[in-house]
């Protein structure tokens, strides 16, 4: 289902800003959730300025900390995650994103990054891969 994402005006994005305790490294957790379904796709970390370009563009980007820059969801892949709503806990130190999740959300081409659970007493696999992510010419993203 095709949706406009959402977008919000500066004045809303500071006060959000306001509210979000980052720690001592400028990051704040953020759990990506399936619009619709509830289904947790991800999490990742978010800085200041990922959690306003997200807001003001209504694509979901993220902080890389192993590339140290920013990382707007789906550049490389073409696995975007629009904005349904973006929202923070109690403590303003977890965010959670509401999406549209286009295509798959974890690097391994899994719908999901949380594709691993004891299972008879042993860790396993228990979602299938959905597509080979070096054929999309990335193969993490």
């Amino acid at each position: 289902m095709s949706r406009t994402p959402t977008t919000y005006p500066q004045a809303a994005i500071e006060k959000f800003l306001a509210a979000v305790r980052f720690d001592g490294q400028g990051l704040v957790p953020a759990i990506a959730q399936q619009h619709g379904t509830g289904e947790v796709l991800m999490m990742a970390w978010m800085d200041r300025d990922a959690v306003a370009e997200t807001m003001r563009t209504g694509r979901v980007c993220y902080w890389s900390r192993s590339r140290k820059a920013p990382w707007r969801k789906g550049d490389t892949s073409g696995h975007i995650q629009e904005l349904v709503e973006l929202r923070i806990d109690c403590d303003g130190d977890t965010l959670l994103a509401e999406v549209e999740q286009t295509g798959v959300a974890c690097h391994t081409g899994r719908h999901n990054c949380f594709f691993r659970a004891i299972r008879n007493g042993e860790l396993e696999e228990i979602a299938p891969v959905e597509i080979d992510m070096a054929t999309v010419g990335k193969a993490k993203d």
